[in-house]
């Protein structure tokens, strides 16, 4: 028999859950097929057979919890497909044949030793009394049990009883453990649930986070993707979004303000001199970053298609750990849910975070104190105050509304 282990995935994954086997007992496999789908924290996973052979026996079932190098199942290089299952569970059944012989024995030993240290006299008061003799220390120096043994030892319990019980405290019971008057249905958190929690709250213990606000008035881009919509996607292929337009805002943005395009390990900042923008996809398993890398070198119709190509993966569950890891500052867009306003939570390592929202028609004073309706979006910033001061954070934001608002020559322009 072969060992089937959980592979090395990442150095940051160790563990994760079994979320499908895609090969049953008895059934046939072949070096490098995949046998099970294994789901992590960022990405679910095949991990493949390393043998040709049957699949004897799956140590580890769907919803289980398992760990880099854990066995989770066997194949038989000389098994036959269909033969296993028979094969397995006649092994089961003569393991558990043995057991129950050798559990009857032990009591027919311990009975023997009974029979021997006790007369028939002690055993019938010791029946009487509803006392087992193996639980009886003998007062005898050869260890004979006698009545008298019996009789002190059904003392003592008596005496025991009697003895007032201390109430004890009720335990405090777990919030998700809970009981309820009421129907409710128990649903168990996936895996990458479990990890965007865990991580959501660890953001917000670790860094010292906070939100700055502004609003953007999208006027000029929404006329320059009317504009030139037609011409840009028979030349690229692509189609010119929002997306494209607050990427390059906010690498620009960066290149001012270094400080909230790093991170911090120990007592070290590391300020980063490139550009990997990670844009925040929801999908029905949770939130995810795919990460656009070297945003700063391409142009609005590669960020599109690059958004488009990881949001279309991000959906379809196909997002690589490559694709998932190492971006350097994130954008978030609450607003095609229909968001006004809201505070992201930092994606730890970063220290900032770019929250997008709905657009709203409000009327606004302008320069000239006439008042116009225009398309208003309100804009959020969340920062890690250790290493990025108010001033920076205010600043950045607002170069940021600054180049959204003048798009044709600071950013189509370069």
């Amino acid at each position: 028999m072969k060992e089937i282990k959980v592979p090395e995935l990442a150095e940051s994954i160790t563990e994760g859950t079994i979320a499908e086997w895609l090969v049953k007992e008895g059934e046939a496999v072949k070096k490098g097929d995949p046998i099970l789908e294994l789901e992590t924290d960022k990405v679910n996973v095949e991990v493949n057979s390393d043998y040709d052979g049957v699949l004897a026996e799956i140590l580890k079932q769907e919803g289980e919890d398992v760990e880099v190098g854990d066995c989770i199942a066997k194949v038989d290089e000389g098994g036959e497909a269909g033969a296993s299952t028979n094969q397995q569970a006649t092994a089961k059944e003569e393991v558990q044949q043995e057991t129950l012989k050798q559990a009857v024995e032990q009591q027919e030993e311990k009975d023997h030793t009974k029979d021997s240290v006790a007369s028939p006299a002690t055993r019938k008061r010791a029946r009487e009394l509803g006392i087992d003799l193996a639980n009886i220390h003998p007062t005898d120096p050869l260890g004979r049990i006698r009545p008298e043994d019996v009789e002190a030892h059904a003392q003592k319990g008596k005496a025991e009883q009697s003895k007032p019980v201390k109430a004890e405290k009720p335990k405090a019971q777990v919030a998700d453990k809970a009981e309820f008057d009421k129907p409710v249905e128990r649903i168990k958190m996936s895996r990458r649930r479990q990890t965007i929690s865990k991580r959501l709250v660890e953001a917000q213990h670790t860094a010292a986070m906070l939100t700055t606000f502004n609003e953007v008035d999208m006027t000029a881009i929404m006329n320059l993707r009317k504009e030139r919509k037609d011409q840009f996607l028979k030349k690229h292929d692509v189609k010119l979004g929002f997306m494209s337009f607050f990427t390059r805002a906010v690498v620009g943005a960066l290149k001012e303000f270094p400080l909230l395009n790093a991170e911090i390990q120990g007592d070290e900042i590391i300020k980063k001199n490139f550009y990997d923008i990670g844009i925040a996809v929801s999908t029905e398993d949770g939130l995810v970053v795919p990460v656009v890398r070297d945003a700063d070198r391409i142009g609005f119709a590669g960020i599109e298609k690059e958004i488009g190509r990881l949001g279309m993966k991000a959906k379809n569950k196909e997002l690589s750990l490559d694709e998932l890891q190492g971006g350097t500052f994130t954008i978030t867009n609450g607003g095609i849910f229909g968001s006004m306003l809201s505070t992201p939570i930092l994606n730890s390592p970063q220290v900032g975070i770019l929250g997008m929202h709905s657009i709203q028609k409000r009327a606004m004073v302008m320069p000239d104190d006439s008042i116009e309706v225009r398309p208003m979006m309100y804009l959020a910033l969340s920062y890690d105050h250790r290493i990025v001061d108010g001033k920076d954070a205010v600043q950045f934001l607002v170069r940021v509304k600054e180049m959204l608002e003048d798009p044709y020559d600071l950013l189509l322009e370069g």
